[in-house]
C-alpha cells in the first residue's frame, strides 16, 4: 500500500508542471486503468473529472499530491506501531 501511494504521489507531481510531457503522461497512464473489466472506463472518467485530461484533472491531481504524503506518513506510523507491538520474528538469528 505504501509503495503504490508513493508511486501515485510521484506520478501526480510529474503531471503538475502541465507541459506536453505531463499532459500525455497523464493521458497514457490513466488510460491504462481503462483495461480493468467492467469499471475501467468509469474509473478513468472519474479520475479525469470529465471525458478528457483537462483543468479538473490537474486540480484533482494537485489535491491528491498534497494530501497523499500525510496519508503515507500516517500509514508508516501505523506500520511501525504494529511492528513494535508484534516484534520482528527472525528465527534464523
Amino acid at each position: 500500500v505504501l509503495l503504490f501511494a508513493t508511486m501515485a504521489t510521484a506520478f501526480m507531481g510529474y503531471v503538475l508542471p502541465w507541459g506536453q510531457m505531463s499532459f500525455w503522461g497523464a493521458t497514457v497512464i490513466t488510460n491504462l486503468l481503462s483495461a480493468i473489466p467492467y469499471i475501467g472506463t468509469d474509473l478513468v472518467e472519474w479520475i479525469w473529472g470529465g471525458f478528457s485530461v483537462d483543468k479538473a484533472t490537474l486540480t484533482r491531481f494537485f489535491a491528491f499530491h498534497f494530501i497523499l504524503p500525510f496519508i503515507i506518513a500516517a500509514l508508516a506510523m501505523v506500520h511501525l506501531l504494529f511492528l513494535h507491538e508484534t516484534g520482528s520474528n527472525n528465527p534464523s538469528g
